[in-house]
């Protein structure tokens, strides 16, 4: 429908994000890939009132320590781990898994969350802009996974964070699209695969979310205006998401409640895809 055609629509109120049931992930282990902000992070908090104790890994290590601080709040001694690792870079990856090995000795719950958003017109993207993004959001999701698999527990959860820019035809967006909507085929490839484990392997993929990546986006301030004004008028919602709406998702796909979810997709994006 054009502008002039569309109907009307009342812009509903924001509404504060549901707190996670304490007990619904009691007694799992949980590792989550860049949780040190943005939607990583409140899944991590998310996870920590549901009962699970989590591991949190971020590049980063300022943002990582100020997560440790944060989420220490909500956790016990022996409930919180903060590991200092680039998904990009094999030894350090490694070294995360080590850590949850020696510390718990498997895991029930995977978040692939770790990634990286640059928006760049097609002609002006260079091989070292398409090999960070894939670099990130591909390869470093893909072996995570592969890394974690021996500690992977019978009825584990792995969830991969992609996004509808994966669904849509966005202008200036087509190497981060092109990364998310391979994140989104390994959900269904890696599900046939790890089924006979009873591994489950499914994906979120948030809409426009109220995350430090809006800064890391290489827009100028005047571009990044234009953009958060036109993409809340897209929204049916007429807003940008918020963290814990996305955490929320996560924790259903950790928790046993989501045990009849193989592959799938839950598109958190306040409608832009879908009406």
């Amino acid at each position: 429908m054009s502008a002039a055609t569309t109907p009307a629509r009342s812009t509903p109120a924001p509404v504060s994000a549901p707190t996670a049931t304490p007990g619904r992930m009691a007694g799992k282990i949980a590792l989550i890939t860049g949780g040190n902000s943005g939607i990583g992070l409140a899944t991590a908090e998310a996870f920590l009132k549901a009962g699970a104790s989590v591991v949190i890994t971020g590049r980063d290590p300022d943002t990582l320590r100020s997560a440790e601080l944060r989420l220490g709040e909500l956790a016990t001694r022996d409930q919180l781990v903060a590991v200092r690792a680039d998904v990009t870079l094999a030894h350090q990856l490694d070294e995360a898994i080590d850590t949850v090995r020696q510390r718990y000795g498997r895991l029930d719950v995977l978040f692939v969350n770790a990634g990286i958003g640059e928006f760049i017109p097609i002609a002006d993207v260079s091989e070292q802009h398409f090999d960070r993004i894939f670099d990130t959001n591909v390869k470093g999701a893909y072996f995570t996974i592969k890394r974690a698999l021996p500690l992977l527990a019978p009825g584990a959860s792995v969830i991969l964070n992609s996004s509808i820019a994966g669904l849509l035809g966005m202008p200036g967006t087509s190497v981060y699209a092109a990364s998310k909507a391979a994140v989104r085929s390994l959900a269904r490839t890696l599900s046939a695969e790890l089924v006979d484990r009873g591994i489950r392997v499914n994906v979120i993929s948030p809409g426009p979310v109220t995350t430090p990546i809006l800064d890391r986006l290489g827009l100028s301030p005047e571009a990044r205006e234009q953009f958060t004004a036109q993409v809340r008028q897209s929204v049916p919602l007429k807003r940008f998401g918020d963290p814990r709406e996305i955490a929320d998702a996560a924790v259903f796909l950790a928790s046993d409640e989501s045990s009849f979810f193989v592959g799938a997709e839950l598109v958190a994006d306040g409608g832009l895809s879908q009406l």
